[in-house]
């Protein structure tokens, strides 16, 4: 569950993959700290069922389309008035070794994680700066940084997205709007297929992977009021596996 000590009553929060796993956790969680949640993701069906569930409002969308990107964002702005928190989690995997991967596999993977991430991005600016306030946490991962056998296309677009945020946080400070990411080590439907007897090697000094909520909890943080000191930052919450 998320962390009720947190209070984003009278905001408004975008959330990108958020029919299931950590993006459904995160949505909870802010409906449950008091904000009103815009759910974005390509499953309609799934969407559907998630925000009747918790109480947000379903958005079936596209992420690496720029026409989809600004009709979610529009619709917030809408139904509640504005956009105070963008998380872009929305992610995809198709995974072969290098010599195996086909175009499509390359540009599509990029095109939800990275293009996703710059066009909500885009499309929420105009409404944040007008506002003077605007929270964006971006969802990066290890394999970024470290790279991942068979996942050379997921690496790439992990890395850009570390760039990414860190170049808006810069262009961004000014109209306070932060941009931060995270990059966590979650139990999802990507580690199901994971045997239990290999978690704790795969692991950090936390032999266990993150329950979604708890990556929740680590977004709420940086998306509330009081870390609007912090901007640019990669933030880990995997149990120690990048020390």
């Amino acid at each position: 569950m998320g962390n009720i000590a947190f209070n984003f009553t009278g905001r408004t929060t975008v959330v990108t993959g958020a029919a299931r796993g950590i993006g459904l956790e995160v949505a909870r969680a802010f409906t449950q700290a008091g904000a009103q949640v815009v759910m974005a993701d390509f499953d309609a069906e799934v969407l559907e069922a998630a925000a009747a569930e918790i109480g947000g409002i379903p958005v079936q969308a596209d992420v690496s389309q720029t026409e989809d990107a600004e009709r979610v964002i529009q619709t917030a702005i809408e139904r509640t008035g504005r956009i105070d928190v963008l998380v872009n989690n929305a992610g995809i995997l198709r995974d072969r070794v290098l010599w195996k991967l086909t175009d499509d596999d390359w540009e599509s993977v990029l095109a939800v994680h990275a293009g996703g991430t710059f066009r909500f991005t885009r499309a929420a600016i105009p409404q944040m700066r007008e506002q003077g306030y605007g929270r964006i946490i971006n969802v990066t991962s290890f394999t970024g940084l470290h790279g991942n056998f068979g996942q050379a296309n997921y690496a790439t677009a992990k890395a850009g997205i570390v760039g990414f945020t860190k170049t808006a946080a810069k262009e961004l400070a000014g109209f306070g709007i932060t941009v931060n990411a995270i990059s966590p080590q979650a139990a999802t439907r990507m580690t199901a297929s994971i045997p239990e007897e290999r978690i704790p090697e795969l692991s950090g000094p936390i032999p266990r992977f993150a329950d979604p909520s708890e990556i929740a909890t680590a977004i709420e943080f940086l998306a509330a009021e009081e870390s609007g000191y912090i901007t640019g930052v990669v933030l880990p919450v995997d149990g120690g596996v990048s020390i």
